[in-house]
């Protein structure tokens, strides 16, 4: 008869370890998000609306 209470714990451990691994590479991404200088935007004009319809 199969050992369920083993093929339990052991789904369970890898299941732990596979959260724990996605939790740590979002930390990661975090820091390397929030470590990353500001990006300078700016706003670009649009053109105005009445001369596009002149056309």
């Amino acid at each position: 008869m199969p050992d369920y209470k083993k093929m339990y714990f052991t789904l369970f451990r890898a299941t732990e370890q596979a959260i724990n691994t996605l939790i740590e590479a979002q930390r990661e991404c975090e820091e390397m998000y929030i470590s990353e200088p500001e990006i300078e935007l700016r706003v670009i004009p649009l053109l105005d609306r009445t001369e596009d319809e002149k056309e």
